[in-house]
């Protein structure tokens, strides 16, 4: 039996491992992206066999290939190298601390005057079936309706601070603090926030889509 649970815990160790690599978050953004291998190695000009084995964790890819990559996804190559304290494996691979939240704002390449929202990941990546994070919507701040935001799946919120109005379909909703939400994310949807202080949502979404593209029209209210 000891030699079973030392197994384990090596087995354990290497799997954690593997998910934090570069070559793991590099996979988890194609995915998001909506991008196949081939799509991919055609973008960055590295083969197909390459990026495979870059993704799997068999390669170490030189700095100027994890720039290809990152630009190809529409990235900055630092979010391949998340920070992560704590010490154990598990811990490094599943604990978000504060300091360490990433900004999904760089990921949607929209800066927060644009999109209407301050956006980071509470999960430990985007890997997932689901990922939640927390949006800061500043006073009078608008986030626009975007196909971005619309696809098959779902969403949930939870207001921990300050109020929102959601529109969801041809409804607009007031959201306040204590209050949440769930709706099919193929309703189109958006939200604001017309009061004078900021509002806080903690948010859930099933599945996790980030096109490489958003052109956002702020001035196109819906």
């Amino acid at each position: 039996m000891p030699e079973d649970g030392a197994q384990n815990r090596e087995n354990v160790s290497a799997l954690t491992e593997s998910l934090v690599s570069p070559g793991s978050e590099i996979r988890q953004v194609r995915k998001a992206r909506r991008m196949t291998l081939k799509e991919l190695a055609r973008s960055s000009s590295v083969s197909v066999s390459h990026l495979s084995a870059i993704e799997r964790g068999s390669a170490n890819p030189s700095l100027e290939t994890v720039y290809r990559i990152a630009e190809a996804l529409g990235i900055a190559s630092d979010w391949f190298f998340a920070r992560r304290s704590g010490q154990g494996p598990l811990e490094q691979a599943y604990v978000v601390r504060k300091q360490n939240r990433r900004d999904l704002n760089r990921l949607y390449g929209e800066e927060s005057d644009t999109l209407g929202l301050t956006d980071q990941l509470l999960s430990s990546s985007i890997g997932g079936t689901l990922c939640m994070g927390i949006a800061t919507y500043e006073p009078n701040s608008y986030r626009p309706g975007h196909p971005m935001y619309q696809h098959e799946g779902e969403q949930h919120g939870y207001v921990i601070e300050g109020e929102l109005v959601m529109r969801i379909g041809d409804e607009e909703i007031v959201l306040r603090q204590g209050d949440s939400c769930s709706f099919p994310t193929s309703i189109p949807h958006n939200a604001r926030n017309d009061t004078d202080r900021p509002c806080r949502l903690l948010w859930a979404i099933s599945p996790i889509i980030l096109p490489k593209e958003v052109v956002l029209n702020a001035g196109n209210k819906q």
